[in-house]
């Protein structure tokens, strides 16, 4: 667990930081859109969410029981004023004007394999937003061996950059925005990735 947390709080550290140099020495002043795709259990985004009570977050999952879970333990940690919990698919709210092109940051731990989480993460993008998602630890291969750059043009997105805070990261500038036709259907990004 302490390693998930540990993880976490790299999540906070990268998210608050601006054009690669952090806002502020703790990052808590930083105010912006945060998008957890598939919170599972609440990590990293209720730690992010302590870490940046400024910030405003939105944590998305399909299922309900883990949904049930998060949504307790954000009354219980008293974060309602800042955190939202939606139960949704990742392919539906990207379509959704109330999601779509509106967050600074999307996080993305143990989603998908690359091209589904990039496929489902963009539309949520706004530009100059980016993608943060934590890499294998026995990963030490270049970024773009995972995160292909020509396949994450399809979707606004720049190059994949390496990122060490603690843990290995990639974040992913979004550059401009997604098209409409992405996501695609629930499925279909598993079914037929884009690289």
């Amino acid at each position: 667990m302490e390693s998930h947390i540990e993880q976490a709080l790299g999540f906070a550290a990268v998210t608050a930081q601006v054009n690669g140099a952090s806002q502020g020495s703790s990052g808590s002043d930083w105010t912006g859109r945060v998008l957890d795709l598939g919170t599972g259990g609440g990590i990293p985004g209720l730690v992010v969410a302590m870490a940046l009570p400024r910030a405003s977050l939105v944590l998305l999952d399909a299922n309900q029981r883990r949904i049930e879970f998060v949504v307790t333990a954000v009354a219980r940690l008293g974060l309602g004023n800042h955190v939202t919990v939606v139960r949704r698919r990742a392919e539906e709210a990207g379509r959704d004007s109330t999601f779509r092109s509106m967050f600074d940051r999307v996080l993305a731990r143990s989603f998908a394999p690359p091209a589904v989480t990039a496929e489902c993460a963009a539309p949520f993008l706004q530009v100059g937003g980016f993608l943060l998602v934590s890499e294998p630890p026995d990963h030490e291969a270049d970024p773009e061996d995972r995160w292909p750059a020509a396949g994450l043009a399809r979707l606004g997105m720049s190059p994949a950059e390496l990122v060490l805070q603690g843990v290995r990261f990639v974040r992913i500038p979004q550059e401009k925005l997604c098209q409409t036709g992405f996501p695609r259907r629930v499925g279909i990004a598993a079914k037929r990735p884009l690289f």
